[in-house]
């Protein structure tokens, strides 16, 4: 991201790949390890995944930049018990629902030009809310990935059906009075 009179930023973010949901995001001037460490962090302390136990944790997938295979990389997320998975070389694809994102934000965010960081964060953040709690996604069956992140997917969708069930019925009934009148 391109920040007027200020240069580049690159934008680290942190998703997790069952709900599609930004668990952590932060623009960033580089992508050191101790900036890929600050973001990581955001998430550990959103998620309460210190409180799961080792075994159960989660993994981290990434590409191969330099900051994600360093050793103060690999030294961290080895204290914080989370396993590394590095996707195959020069194939994006490995990566490919944080690829989709980036690009889906990129397309949104980069319509105005920004004067100052701080502007172009709260550009971010209202994009990051609107992708995690109001926009739907088909793979998803049609719920956000907040709802599969909690846990209400199911549920919303049990309502769904219930709701198609009972338009049909009625339906049926109203189709019915109309050919039989």
């Amino acid at each position: 991201f391109r920040v007027s009179g200020w240069g580049y930023y690159y934008m680290v973010t942190v998703m997790d790949d069952y709900s599609r949901s930004i668990l952590a995001w932060k623009l960033q001037g580089d992508m050191t390890a101790d900036s890929l460490i600050q973001v990581v962090q955001l998430a550990v302390d959103s998620t309460g995944m210190t409180e799961v136990p080792l075994e159960d944790r989660t993994r981290l997938l990434s590409d191969n930049g330099s900051g994600y295979v360093s050793r103060a990389f690999r030294d961290y997320l080895n204290l914080v018990g989370i396993r590394h998975i590095l996707a195959a070389p020069y194939h994006p694809q490995t990566n490919g629902k944080l690829e989709r994102y980036h690009q889906s934000i990129k397309q949104e965010v980069n319509q105005v030009p920004y004067e100052v960081p701080s502007e172009l964060e709260v550009a971010i953040a209202g994009f990051v809310d609107y992708y995690n709690n109001r926009r739907y996604h088909k793979a998803l069956s049609n719920v956000t990935p907040d709802d599969v992140l909690h846990g209400r997917r199911e549920e919303i969708l049990f309502k769904r059906r219930e709701v198609q069930a009972q338009t049909l019925a009625q339906r049926k009934h109203y189709n019915r009075l109309l050919r039989e009148s």
